[in-house]
């Protein structure tokens, strides 16, 4: 029987935009996955100090995102889960959850550069194959070489993902909510008509620095 193979996303979405999506679809194409889930965080430890809007909220945007993709789906895993949220924690109850899957956890080239410095990595390669997204200007001879040091000092499954990244980003778009620019085409339109309704990012608080 072939083994399922899902893509895990996970992030603070605060808000999810579209090179969040384009990083997914490019990761399930690349690495043939049968899905996506995004996973929005519940409370990151590494966020701490920084505000970031409510995780209900957070959830509901990433289902709106999501819709007109029938590969992508959400979890609100971390979320109900509760206290602050660790990879490692997520990764072992997926592969409790879900034995016949293999799971690919999806980020930046840049985080396996940080990677040794989370919560257990260890338990985070072992419970997965890390897919990481490189621009052009990433690849070199340094991501290969913490690729190679991170298998070797791991067995780590580490596959590197080659990714147009869009100049998009959450803190970005919060800035330009706050000031009263527009978002469209950078977040989804249903996301926007949500955050409109919402009344969202339009206060300095709100606005933060978290990503």
């Amino acid at each position: 029987m072939n083994r399922k193979k899902t893509g895990i996303m996970g992030g603070t979405f605060n808000p999810i935009h579209l090179g969040h999506l384009l990083l997914a679809e490019t990761a399930r194409e690349q690495a043939g996955l049968d899905e996506v889930w995004f996973m929005p965080s519940g409370k990151p430890y590494m966020k701490e100090g920084t505000y970031v809007v409510d995780s209900a909220r957070r959830l509901a945007m990433a289902k709106l995102a999501i819709q007109n993709n029938s590969f992508f789906k959400v979890s609100d895993k971390e979320i109900v889960r509760g206290g602050y949220t660790y990879t490692h924690e997520t990764l072992q109850e997926l592969q409790a959850c879900y034995p016949g899957t293999d799971f690919y956890f999806i980020m930046g080239a840049d985080c396996l550069f940080t990677m040794e410095n989370w919560k257990e990595p260890g338990t985070i390669f072992r419970n997965c194959t890390v897919l990481a997204a490189a621009r052009g200007d990433e690849q070199g001879e340094a991501l290969e070489e913490k690729r190679r040091q991170l298998e070797e000092r791991y067995h780590a499954d580490i596959k590197i993902l080659y990714f147009a990244k869009l100049p998009i980003s959450s803190t970005d778009i919060r800035n330009r909510l706050l000031h009263g620019k527009s978002v469209r085409y950078l977040v989804p339109d249903n996301v926007i008509a949500y955050m409109e309704a919402e009344g969202m990012y339009t206060s300095e608080e709100t606005a933060g620095t978290a990503l």
